[in-house]
């Protein structure tokens, strides 16, 4: 079967071309700073528009923007709200600006196998036999990248770090109103287990609204006990995290053994969103990698995100570096990326963040050292 070629070709005034693999924020937020300097681009996600994460991330926090593309970012991906939100709050937004951008090209449902370069262009094959050309390529395709592997062949993958996260959203309505926080509760909070912690969240509901009653209970629950089932059902091979452990695989016996521990464990309001969140299997458990990266550049190929570094959540710093990973490339591509120019726009984009994106890794790992097993 004669496989379908499609070209990335630059619109009509743009300064080249970008293929992007990965659309979760990290994706999303270097396509939309990329046309901004104007390039054409196409972003290729291998899952459906909608994916689920009960993720939890504050995207305004009084991080100083040095540079109006970070600036710029920052104020699509919040949204002008400074308190924590849902992952999907963000991505939606994020998705918007994107689909009505007309030199963004975003496509779903398209799994890339192959990657690769020579001296005028970068591509991907896809699992349905198309290919994508680009005068630069971008992965931002997540903790297991794809494109990683062709960046840096001699450390391709994160590690585990021994421990993984229990996470989920609940809406507000389902917890006994006598344990819902007051409209002045504090909007994080983190209370001490046994020899683990959770990370409470009050969120907004969907509607937006801090309304009693109608607001949302992020919770993260750090769990260092779980490696071996992790392990049996296949999310951890080696030291190499393969999928998170999601609702439906959770066997019963580790949801009862979660329900027991949470109520010997965990103060309310979070203790009835954690045994909502049991009773209906809406929880994912994350299992969580560590990358230090030697390098974020191969040519005319570079990674961003968590495909180019991964520290642990606990560093509350992984949103924003891939912010400013995002407005560091779109910088230093803007002045064009025709011919030699794309692998030295790329060198300047690595020398801006690599040295920072190390340091944010490192930082988190004593604590993965002492509480990963």
């Amino acid at each position: 079967m004669m496989k379908k070629v499609l070209h990335s070709q630059s619109a009509k005034g743009a300064k080249g071309s970008a293929v992007i693999v990965g659309a979760s924020l990290s994706g999303l937020m270097t396509g939309i700073a990329l046309s901004k300097a104007g390039l054409k681009v196409t972003i290729l996600e291998k899952v459906g528009a909608n994916p689920r994460s009960g993720a939890v991330l504050q995207v305004d926090s009084g991080e100083i923007d040095r540079t109006k593309t970070a600036k710029f970012l920052r104020k699509v991906a919040s949204g002008g709200v400074r308190s924590a939100e849902a992952w999907s709050s963000i991505q939606f937004r994020l998705r918007r600006e994107a689909e009505a951008d007309p030199k963004i090209d975003l496509r779903y449902d398209t799994r890339v196998q192959t990657v690769n370069q020579d001296n005028d262009s970068a591509w991907v094959i896809t699992d349905g036999g198309e290919t994508f050309h680009g005068d630069i390529l971008v992965g931002a395709d997540g903790y297991r990248s794809t494109v990683r592997h062709h960046v840096a062949p001699h450390k391709p993958n994160a590690t585990f770090a021994r421990y993984l996260i229990w996470v989920a959203v609940v809406d507000e309505y389902n917890i006994p109103e006598k344990y819902r926080p007051s409209p002045h509760a504090q909007k994080f909070s983190m209370p001490e287990g046994i020899g683990d912690f959770l990370l409470g969240t009050i969120l907004a509901g969907i509607n937006g609204s801090y309304t009693l009653g109608e607001r949302r209970l992020g919770w993260a629950w750090y769990d260092n006990t779980q490696n071996a089932l992790l392990r049996r059902l296949g999310c951890v091979k080696g030291d190499i995290v393969q999928h998170s452990l999601h609702a439906a695989d959770i066997p019963e016996e580790t949801l009862i053994e979660l329900a027991e521990k949470a109520s010997i464990r965990w103060p309310q309001p979070w203790l009835d969103a954690i045994l909502y969140s049991i009773q209906t299997r809406n929880l994912v458990g994350i299992p969580i990698a560590e990358y230090v990266p030697d390098n974020l550049v191969k040519g005319r190929i570079a990674i961003v995100g968590d495909a180019a570094h991964l520290p642990t959540p606990l560093t509350a710093k992984g949103f924003n570096a891939s912010l400013q990973d995002a407005a560091a490339l779109a910088d230093s591509v803007a002045k064009g990326i025709q011919g030699k120019s794309a692998s030295e726009s790329l060198l300047e984009y690595e020398s801006l963040r690599l040295k920072h994106v190390r340091q944010i890794v490192q930082s988190g790992q004593s604590f993965s050292r002492s509480f990963g097993r």
